[in-house]
C-alpha cells in the first residue's frame, strides 16, 4: 500500500502545478497494432465491488468487462445480438425457451472447461445471489429450469415470456465465472477473487488506490464483433482510483495516465487545446433521475411529487453539463431502443408547482420554505455521483418552497443509508441498451427503486416484457414511461453520456453497446 502514496502525491502535484512542462502528446507513426504495455486508466470513484455479476455501477462493470465473456454481444450501432460464447441460438416463439449451441475450447482462467454445465451453474448461482446480483437477478426473474442436453447446448426456461433476455445474455451482469469463484462467499468474489473467461484476471485490488488486471496469455474466443482474434493486445491494466477531476486531467495531460474514464464538463476545453482525444457517448437506459421515496409520508403524496417535477427548469442544466450531454427528454435516454420524447411532459412551471403545493396543504414559511402540520417542506439527498446539476436542482426547488439538503458522501456510504431504508430520496441511472431497463428499476415486485405500492403499471412493464413484436412493445413502453412520470414516479433530469479522453498513442479503445469500455482490442503505440 505504501509504494502507492508517491505516486498519488505526484499526481496531486500535477493538478496543482502549471501544465507547461508536460510532456508533449506522442506522434503516432504507425497504423499497425502493437503488443505490449500496461495502461493506466483513471477512474473517478472505488467500484466497490469488482464481480460483474454483483455490481451495478459503471465504474465496477467497467473493470468487470475485462474479465468475463458473455453468451452474445450487442452491437453498438446497431443494437443487433451477435455471437460471442453462444455461436448460434433459438428463442421460442413465446419467448420463453431460449436454446444456446456453445463454441468449444473456451476454458476459465483456472484450466477448468466453460461448457453448458458451467453456464447453467452460473445462471442459477445468479439467481441465488439475489438481490445481490443487483442486475442480473432482475434478467433472470422467472427462471423456470435450466436443461444441459449436451455439453455444449443449454436451454434456459422461464415461466412468463422473457422477450429481454436475449439482449440480457449480452451484458457482463450475465457474464461467466469458474465453479471456484461461485463457491465462493459474494464479499470475497467482490474483493477480485475472480475467475473468468475473459481477456484479463485479476492480479490486485487496492480499495481506493489501484485495480491491476493481466492479460490472459492463451485466451482466443473473442466476441465476433472483435476487430482482432487471439489474446489482446495489452499486458495489462492499472485501473487508478483518482477522485479529483484536476488530478485526472493533470495526470492525462502530463503522461502519468493513459486514459480518463471520467471527463469533467470544465476541463473538455483544455483536452482539446491540448489536442488529446475525447471519445463519448450517450449511455442508453434510464437518465438520472431523482426517485422519491413513497414509502415517507411526504412523498406518498402525489402532488408533491409532481410539484417536484414542475419546479426543474432543465434548460437551465445545458451551461454546465457537457457538451456531449443532454436534458433528459423521457425516462429513457434518447440512445436507447423504442425511446419516445416526453419533453412536454417535462416542461418547467413554477406556478404550476406552487399550486400543487398549494392543494396538498403546503403553506410558506417566514424563510420560503413550506410548512404544514408544523413541519418543514424539506428533505436530504444522499449521493456519491460527479455530476454538477443537483445544487442547481437545490436553488430551483427552493424557488417554490422546497428545501432539499444535499450531502455529498462516499458510495458505500449511500449504499448502507439506502439498504437501511432510512432515506427521502435517490439520485440515480442506470444504463442498459435494451428499454426493459424501466421493468428492472421500476417493477414493484422488484428492484421498485421509488418504493411504489403495486399497481396497473406493473402489469404494463410485464407485457412490454412479454411480446417480441416490436409495435406492441413501444406501445407498452410508452405507457409505462408515461405513467412514470406524470405521477411523479420519477423526476427525469439528465442523460449519461460516457466522456472519456485519451493519450494520443492509445488506439483501438471503444465503448461496447451499454457505453461500457471494451479493451481487448486496444493498443498502444511504442
Amino acid at each position: 500500500m505504501s509504494r502507492m502514496r508517491p505516486f498519488a502525491l505526484c499526481l496531486l502535484a500535477l493538478a496543482l502545478s502549471a501544465c507547461g512542462e508536460a510532456k508533449a502528446p506522442a506522434t503516432q507513426t504507425s497504423s499497425s497494432p502493437h503488443s505490449g504495455g500496461v495502461l493506466k486508466v483513471a477512474l473517478d470513484g472505488d467500484p466497490q465491488c469488482i464481480d460483474p455479476q454483483q455490481a451495478g455501477n459503471n465504474t465496477a462493470l467497467n473493470v468487470g468487462r475485462q474479465l468475463v465473456d458473455s453468451l452474445t454481444d450487442q452491437d453498438p450501432a446497431s443494437g443487433a445480438i451477435k455471437p460471442w460464447l453462444a455461436e448460434r441460438w433459438e428463442v421460442s416463439p413465446d419467448s420463453r425457451r431460449f436454446t444456446f449451441h456453445l463454441r468449444d475450447g473456451v476454458t476459465f482462467s483456472d484450466g477448468s472447461v466453460l461448457d453448458a454445465a458451467a453456464v447453467k451453474a452460473n445462471l442459477q448461482g445468479i439467481v441465488d445471489l439475489g438481490a445481490k446480483a443487483i442486475l442480473g437477478s432482475t434478467y433472470l426473474a422467472g427462471l423456470q429450469g435450466i436443461d444441459t442436453p449436451d455439453a455444449h447446448t443449454v436451454v434456459v426456461r422461464f415461466a412468463q415470456p422473457n422477450a429481454q433476455f436475449l439482449q440480457a445474455t449480452s451484458t457482463m451482469s450475465l457474464g461467466l465465472f469458474a465453479a471456484r469463484t461461485l463457491a465462493l462467499p459474494s464479499a470475497q468474489r467482490c474483493q477480485g477473487e475472480l475467475v473468468g473467461s475473459g481477456p484479463f484476471v485479476v492480479k490486485s485490488f487496492v480499495h481506493n488506490q489501484v485495480v491491476s488486471l493481466s492479460r490472459r496469455e492463451d485466451y482466443h474466443w473473442p466476441s465476433s464483433l472483435a476487430a482482432h482474434q487471439g489474446k489482446a493486445w495489452l499486458d495489462g491494466l492499472d485501473f487508478l482510483i483518482i477522485p479529483e477531476s484536476g488530478v485526472r486531467l493533470g495526470s492525462l495531460v502530463s503522461g502519468q495516465i493513459d486514459v480518463n474514464t471520467s471527463v469533467a464538463p470544465q476541463d473538455e476545453a483544455a483536452l482539446q487545446a491540448q489536442k488529446l482525444p475525447i471519445l463519448s457517448r450517450a449511455n442508453p437506459g434510464v437518465v438520472f433521475i431523482l426517485a422519491p421515496n413513497e414509502s415517507t409520508p411526504l412523498f406518498s403524496d402525489v402532488r408533491v411529487r409532481q410539484a417536484l417535477n414542475k419546479a426543474i427548469d432543465r434548460q437551465q442544466f445545458k451551461p454546465i453539463i457537457s457538451r456531449y450531454q443532454q436534458v433528459a427528454t423521457a425516462l429513457l435516454a434518447s440512445s436507447t431502443p423504442l425511446y419516445h420524447d416526453y419533453s412536454t411532459l417535462l416542461a418547467h412551471d413554477d406556478a404550476g408547482a406552487k399550486r400543487l403545493l398549494d392543494d396538498a396543504g403546503w403553506v410558506p414559511g417566514s424563510d420560503g420554505i413550506r410548512v404544514k402540520d408544523g413541519q418543514r417542506l424539506s428533505f436530504k439527498l444522499d449521493y456519491w455521483q460527479q455530476v454538477p446539476i443537483l445544487e442547481l436542482v437545490q436553488q430551483q426547488l427552493r424557488q417554490v418552497g422546497i428545501e432539499l439538503r444535499l450531502n455529498k458522501t462516499t458510495l458505500s456510504q449511500v449504499t448502507a443509508t439506502q439498504a437501511g431504508g432510512d432515506y427521502s430520496v435517490r439520485f440515480l441511472n442506470l444504463t442498459r441498451a435494451d428499454p426493459d431497463v424501466l421493468r428492472t428499476v421500476f417493477q414493484a415486485p422488484g428492484y421498485n427503486v421509488s418504493v411504489r405500492q403495486p399497481g396497473d403499471i406493473d402489469r404494463v412493464l410485464a407485457d412490454s416484457a412479454a411480446t417480441l413484436d416490436p409495435g406492441q412493445r413501444q406501445t407498452l413502453i410508452d405507457q409505462a414511461s408515461q405513467r412514470l412520470l406524470e405521477e411523479g414516479h420519477a423526476i427525469a433530469l439528465i442523460e449519461l453520456a460516457t466522456v472519456l479522453a485519451h493519450a494520443t498513442n492509445v488506439n483501438g479503445l471503444h465503448y461496447e453497446a451499454s457505453s461500457r469500455l471494451q479493451f481487448f482490442d486496444t493498443w498502444v503505440q511504442p
